[in-house]
């Protein structure tokens, strides 16, 4: 699946999108979220939440193809020193949206 193009990268995510080889034609979204970037288990999950709450919300601007939602840099523990603060979410929303609405304006 990450052979697909990167349609959207943000400082902290990157997405790419590749179309489906099946019969069944709709919007599949994947979460990848590695121990590299996010070490404690609580922030990954809570990410990857992030990531499928936004996907849900945003569905109709993406295409029906299947998106892959990489989390490719870490987040700096100096700003965020608890693994699942409110501050961390957020920010974590933010770039999402950003992410999310720039992939779902290019063709």
């Amino acid at each position: 699946m990450l052979d697909g193009p990167v349609i959207a990268r943000s400082h902290h995510f990157a997405m790419h999108r590749r179309s489906l080889n099946r019969d069944a034609e709709g919007l599949v979204v994947g979460a990848l979220v590695p121990k590299r970037w996010a070490r404690r288990a609580v922030t990954r999950n809570a990410i990857r939440r992030q990531i499928y709450d936004i996907a849900l919300a945003q569905a109709q601007a993406l295409h029906p193809l299947a998106h892959v939602v990489r989390l490719r840099a870490a987040f700096d523990r100096k700003h965020f020193v608890s693994a699942s603060s409110d501050a961390l979410k957020s920010a974590v929303r933010q770039e999402l949206l950003l992410l999310f609405q720039s992939a779902s304006i290019k063709p």
